[in-house]
């Protein structure tokens, strides 16, 4: 008998965002949603940092010329349960489409770098952060921590997502390889900052790193990559010609990837804006996995390891009143023993 494999179509968005315009950005995005649907997709994958657009201005001078962009950077930053997000989430149901969304997160007064990954039916499946922001991003954002480094279980196949040169990273790779990752969401901003003068951040190597991820977790690999536009060039670059040569027009290298390394579509141009889209069969994983799962028989767990902590990255832990407290009117003798006991709790937490 043969089991029947899930088969969906997939999106992934090759477009800029209406650069630093939180409202104007998801009008932009609900439309791509809508477009994705109608052409029959069951998932879309926008690229990183997509809301309300990658900060560019961290990589073209200073940090104290970049400053004059943070705050509105902040206030145009996605606040998960606001107005703004429901109305994604709105999208994402009345559509009947999975959506990948990747933005700046603003949590307090501090941003980070989210991937939100919402339900067919409006509702979150997941909301991870970037573990470690790159380089310069971490003058803009926080980290996030070993529960971000998930696969969950939806009706379309085993997903988990990563940004960017988190798929430089192999430990966390190898945390989602073994997990069971069945579709991947590879979030990119573009490849179009240094061209000609850092191989490591153009199109050659990145999307390599997409391709490679999908051979070495015999995965499908959606890779949404976003445009850089003549507006944000605009607003970013000014008339400074050296500005204009670090950051340039384009860099859209959206692709989608099979468990073999396959490329599954034609590709857009790097400057058109677009959706491609690819048929997946979950199915095609196992006739990848028999030659090399590096996560299952392809491994050796008696040589290497990994050791992954799932333990979330909390501020501030609230505990209960202790009992030390409820005690300090009793007896000297009582209160010496609630001492002893909340130090025996501390140790466990701690633990």
């Amino acid at each position: 008998m043969s089991l029947a494999h899930p088969k969906f179509r997939a999106a992934a968005i090759q477009a800029a965002p209406v650069f630093l315009d939180l409202n104007a950005s998801i009008d932009k995005a609900v439309a791509l949603i809508a477009e994705a649907a109608s052409k029959g997709a069951d998932l879309v994958a926008f690229g990183e940092a997509w809301l309300p657009g990658y900060p560019w201005f961290i990589w073209l001078d200073s940090p104290a010329w970049g400053m004059q962009f943070i705050q509105r950077y902040h206030d145009n930053s996605l606040i998960y349960d606001s107005p703004e997000a429901e109305r994604i989430a709105q999208a994402a149901k009345k559509h009947s489409i999975m959506v990948v969304m990747g933005h700046s997160e603003k949590q307090g007064g501090s941003l980070y770098l989210g991937q939100w990954i919402i339900g067919a039916d409006g509702r979150t499946i997941a909301r991870r952060r970037k573990l470690k922001p790159t380089h310069v991003e971490r003058t803009v954002y926080g980290e996030g921590d070993g529960t971000d480094l998930t696969v969950w279980a939806t009706p379309l196949g085993r997903v988990g997502a990563l940004c960017c040169w988190e798929h430089l990273q192999p430990l966390s790779k190898y945390a989602m390889y073994a997990q069971d990752e069945q579709v991947h969401i590879a979030g990119w901003p573009s490849f179009s900052l240094y061209r000609g003068a850092a191989n490591a951040l153009g199109p050659e190597v990145n999307v390599s790193a997409s391709r490679i991820y999908a051979v070495e977790g015999q995965c499908f690999v959606i890779a949404p990559c976003s445009v850089v536009s003549s507006e944000m060039i605009d607003t970013l670059c000014g008339d400074d010609p050296t500005k204009r040569q670090l950051l340039q027009q384009g860099g859209g290298f959206t692709s989608i990837f099979g468990p073999d390394g396959t490329l599954l579509h034609d590709p857009l141009p790097e400057r058109e804006e677009g959706i491609v889209y690819a048929e997946i069969d979950l199915g095609l994983i196992s006739l990848a996995k028999a030659a090399a799962d590096p996560a299952g028989h392809y491994s050796r767990p008696d040589v290497t390891r990994l050791v992954l902590n799932r333990t979330p990255g909390s501020r501030v832990i609230f505990t209960q009143e202790s009992q030390f407290d409820a005690t300090l009117s009793s007896s000297p003798e009582s209160i010496d023993q609630s001492k002893a006991n909340d130090s025996s709790e501390d140790i466990k937490v701690q633990v």
